[in-house]
């Protein structure tokens, strides 16, 4: 969305147009149940859904909706789940706002936060060389973060450098369901792809990568401690300040081959 802004610098004072990211609700609700609020940028909402159903906890597969309705009420999901499937929603109830900021703070109690998801397994493997062509191919697809500079990006690369999918959001919680909720769509094996994401990783980056089975998670940026701590528990690899020709490895160092 475009507006006009005052911009000041050291040769005075000028009036132009500036291209601002979207930020809408999207109001989730399941069998009529409503569960979140999620404050995202339009577009990709079937993705978006998708990866909040399964990075949340709430269904485990695709296979437990029956249809997705995005055109019934703007700005809303309904999603209709298959007979026979329930989902817990004393244990998974949220807030009905999640800040763009953060994907966890709206969690009905901090007990729901700690979803219960096996470690991945060892075989996912890659070459140091191949994470370090990540940023130049996240940077050459974020279309949107060029247009705007205000949007976060997660993107799903395979061991061989292939960049799968990028989604772009306000939300980095939300870019990373778009992501995943796209491979669930496209029947990607999740155990075999590493995420990789435009800021820094928290604890409920790597919640969400966990849930979805992905082994490795990638960043720009720096990760939290408690982000190391969970990725040590959970046997993934977390990389953190990936800036070519030089990246850290917090946890899952046998997982890059040098």
């Amino acid at each position: 969305m475009k507006f006009s802004i005052t911009r000041y610098n050291s040769e005075g004072v000028e009036e132009l147009s500036d291209q601002i990211a979207d930020e809408e609700p999207l109001q989730i609700t399941v069998d009529g149940f409503p569960v979140a609020v999620v404050m995202r940028t339009p577009g990709d909402d079937l993705d978006l859904v998708h990866g909040f159903l399964l990075t949340e906890g709430f269904v485990e597969s695709l296979s437990a909706l029956t249809r997705v309705d995005l055109e019934q009420k703007k700005n809303h999901a309904l999603v209709f789940l298959a007979d026979g499937v329930e989902f817990d929603r004393a244990k998974l109830s949220r807030n009905l706002f999640s800040a763009s900021s953060c994907g966890i703070c709206g969690k009905a109690s901090i007990e729901s936060i700690q979803q219960q998801h096996p470690p991945v397994g060892d075989g996912f493997m890659i070459l140091a060389e191949t994470l370090l062509t990540f940023p130049d191919q996240l940077r050459q697809a974020q279309t949107a973060f060029r247009r705007t500079g205000g949007i976060h990006a997660a993107a799903l690369f395979n061991a061989s450098g292939e960049l799968l999918v990028l989604r772009e959001d306000v939300g980095r919680h939300n870019a990373i369901d778009k992501a995943v909720g796209w491979a669930a769509g496209k029947g990607i094996d999740c155990s075999e792809v590493v995420l990789q994401v435009s800021g820094r990783v928290s604890f409920e980056v790597m919640q969400k990568a966990l849930a979805a089975s992905i082994p490795i998670v990638s960043a720009i940026s720096a990760p939290s401690s408690l982000a190391v701590e969970f990725a040590r528990e959970s046997n993934q690899g977390l990389i953190g300040f990936l800036r070519p020709p030089s990246f850290n490895v917090y946890s899952g160092a046998g997982r890059i081959q040098a």
